[in-house]
């Protein structure tokens, strides 16, 4: 059975629709990454997910309950969200931030037991923070601060992960890391992970499925093969790309076709 899935979301801020009919599920074990041009919902699609916003119409369900249902500090338990952009306004250290993730655990008064604190090292481990765990967070740059929000959500040690641009402001070595580190959650806890990205070629190598929004509602959601053709890469982003087999991994990679006067050559 799905995890968590969504039937007909119609999301809304006042008056302007910002996503409409959308239904998807995300199964235990696999990594849904959803893309689309700016505007499209992803970011709205995951707060809804996450009972950070109030569908106008439609549910979510979580092991076929409605999670607007459930007490919030169990929805807490089992939900977890990385958001896009987080203020940082409080000195915390990286450790302190990171064991906030343990809130919905043990409340703000009970102090951290062994285990909480067990699993913040894991969590500072996996992203590489154990160096920076008593550098205060207003000192991060905003790659470092990226990889503490989502410590924080690893420490949570919720089923379902909801991850928006995890990658946002990581270089290479760490988009690499973070994404192969949400695979291997995946496939070895058993995890159901949604995340956001702009790259097709990283989603098209990381993805178990891709879910295409459009137009503020869902295009396309299939496997890397499935989804990504030039056709709807087109229609969702508007440009025209060429789509060929990756030369290492055989997944789909996306070339953008560019004009001619784009193009920039080596000059005698």
């Amino acid at each position: 059975m799905p995890t968590l899935s969504a039937d007909n979301l119609d999301c809304r801020y006042g008056r302007r629709q910002a996503l409409d009919a959308c239904s998807l599920t995300a199964e235990a074990g696999e990594v849904l990454v959803v893309m689309g041009a700016n505007g499209s919902g992803k970011t709205t699609l995951l707060r809804a997910l996450s009972r950070s916003i109030r569908p106008h119409r439609g549910t979510v369900l979580l092991h076929e309950r409605d999670i607007w249902s459930a007490p919030a500090t169990d929805m807490a338990r089992e939900i977890a969200l990385m958001p896009q952009s987080e203020r940082r306004d409080w000195p915390l250290t990286v450790e302190e931030a990171v064991s906030l993730g343990r809130l919905p655990h043990r409340g703000w008064l009970r102090p951290l037991s062994t285990a909480d604190r067990a699993t913040i090292q894991q969590s500072l481990e996996a992203l590489a923070l154990v160096d920076l765990r008593d550098r205060p967070i207003t000192e991060l740059s905003g790659g470092e601060w990226r990889r503490v929000i989502l410590a924080r959500a690893l420490a949570q040690q919720a089923g379902v992960l909801l991850l928006d641009e995890p990658t946002n402001g990581l270089d290479l070595r760490f988009q690499v890391e973070v994404l192969r580190l949400v695979r291997q959650l995946a496939k070895q806890q058993g995890l159901s992970i949604v995340l956001t990205l702009h790259d097709l070629n990283l989603a098209a190598v990381h993805a178990d499925r891709i879910a295409l929004l459009a137009r503020r509602t869902l295009l396309a959601c299939g496997t890397p093969h499935e989804v990504l053709t030039p056709q709807r890469i087109a229609e969702t982003f508007g440009i025209p790309v060429t789509v060929i087999p990756h030369p290492v991994y055989g997944t789909p990679l996306v070339v953008p076709l560019l004009e001619e006067n784009d193009l920039v050559r080596d000059r005698p």
